[in-house]
């Protein structure tokens, strides 16, 4: 339940103080301020709280969060009274952490994916049917303008029956490479970027369907990153991270330095739990795939075709729907090329930065979607806003989950069942991958209905 639901203060936990959890405070110590209050952190490194509370300081409050460190969430809801929690924690925590804080008696707001394994899937089914706590999902690609716009096309009908999707989403050199810097690049602690990246995607697929998965079957591999594949190319020895002394001009390497965030959020903080941020992509254990092709067939019939390439040299999605009355297609550059910026430095992640296009730029930032029916002209479909952070999805997003959702024919606030049915897709996707096979999903005793 939300803030704007009951009309009064909510109180908030955030567990997690990392990288992601910035846009709910930011957004909590400023547009929500009036209906959301931050009472607690939890989060085993104090350089990394230290940074949020000076974000609360500096806000004007006199006073900051209460600290409270992993094995305390119990303690945590109890004393501050605390309301929901907000989960930016490690993917592979969450199933613990969130489970643990409904049981104590708050509600969640947890970013995707839900959780890396069936384990946590079953974990949080129980949980909320033993609780009956609200558990909501942050999935704000479904907020971009131009995936809403893509939606409503859909769901006008105006293409017929949908049999068919293909769905592409690349990863530039820059962003892509930044899964294999982090702990993203074990599988043990991220489920792979078919459970992290991916469900994002998977979710928005199930979201323009309505409808849910039957059967997965994928391909892939680590075909780019990695040391076994430096040394194919005969990349030489590098560096075993991005912040050096000289500073390395490598194009994949990540200088902690030029963020100032980055710098205080984690190479000021990497003395108290030996987390590295900027590893190498090329470095040893890395247990991930960097490039996944997956079909998926959907209960009413229409199957997908997905692929995720993380080594593009240009960023951005291209989405064709097929129906048996034509057809929609959505096509978005978030970044047309890598060239450095005039200081030299590139953006992380295209979808979050208002990126600027080079000069003769060939393939500049844009999104256009175009619907064909049968024996017709195409036409363009206008997509209004699209500005901010993920496509425009943010700002509407953290509305809706500190304000309450306001009445929306597209159904874009997710719940538990969204994020069950999206991280499904990858979990089934990476055992076919690693079994060979095509995974059913009623084998796998999931309740997706």
């Amino acid at each position: 339940m939300s803030s704007g639901a009951t009309g009064m203060m909510r109180r908030y936990a955030v567990i997690g103080t990392g990288h992601r959890a910035q846009m709910y405070v930011d957004s909590m110590l400023a547009d929500h301020a009036d209906v959301a209050e931050i009472v607690a952190w939890c989060e085993p490194n104090p350089v990394r709280t230290d940074y949020f509370d000076d974000l609360v300081r500096a806000s004007g409050r006199t006073s900051v969060p209460v600290r409270y460190a992993p094995d305390q969430i119990e303690q945590m809801v109890a004393e501050r009274l605390v309301d929901a929690v907000i989960v930016t924690s490690p993917d592979h925590t969450h199933a613990e952490v969130a489970t643990r804080a409904m049981r104590a008696g708050a509600d969640v707001i947890i970013e995707k994916p839900l959780t890396t394994d069936l384990a946590g899937s079953r974990h949080f089914i129980e949980a909320l049917e033993d609780t009956g706590r609200s558990l909501v999902l942050t999935f704000n690609y479904r907020y971009a303008p131009r995936n809403a716009a893509l939606k409503d096309v859909v769901a006008s009908g105006e293409i017929g029956e949908v049999t068919s999707v293909h769905f592409e989403w690349l990863l530039d050199t820059m962003h892509g490479s930044d899964y294999f810097r982090r702990w993203h690049r074990e599988r043990d602690r991220s489920g792979g970027l078919l459970v992290h990246n991916a469900s994002h995607h998977f979710d928005l697929v199930n979201w323009w369907l309505d409808d849910f998965p039957s059967r997965v079957f994928a391909s892939g591999g680590l075909r780019f990153y990695g040391d076994e594949n430096a040394r194919a190319r005969g990349l030489g020895k590098r560096p075993e991270r991005g912040t050096t002394t000289p500073p390395s001009h490598d194009p994949f390497a990540l200088d902690l330095r030029d963020d100032p965030r980055l710098k205080a959020l984690y190479l000021d903080a990497e003395h108290h739990d030996g987390y590295l941020r900027d590893r190498d992509p090329f470095a040893p254990g890395i247990t991930i795939e960097d490039n996944m092709s997956v079909l998926v067939d959907y209960t009413r019939g229409a199957s997908l075709t997905y692929s995720l390439n993380t080594h593009s040299p240009w960023e951005g999605y291209r989405v064709g729907i097929n129906g048996t009355e034509g057809r929609v297609e959505l096509d978005v550059v978030e970044r047309g090329s890598l060239l450095p910026r005039p200081d030299g430095r590139r953006d992380l992640d295209a979808s979050k930065t208002g990126h600027v296009d080079a000069p003769g730029e060939l393939r500049p930032r844009s999104q256009r979607i175009l619907v064909q029916r049968h024996w017709e002209a195409s036409r363009e479909v206008e997509i209004t806003g699209g500005e901010g952070a993920h496509g425009g999805g943010d700002a509407q997003m953290l509305a809706d989950l500190f304000r309450g959702p306001a009445p929306d024919p597209l159904g874009r606030p997710a719940g538990y069942k969204d994020g069950l049915r999206s991280v499904v897709v990858g979990i089934a996707a990476t055992s076919s991958l690693h079994i060979g096979l095509p995974v059913r999903i009623d084998d796998l005793g999931l309740d997706l209905a």
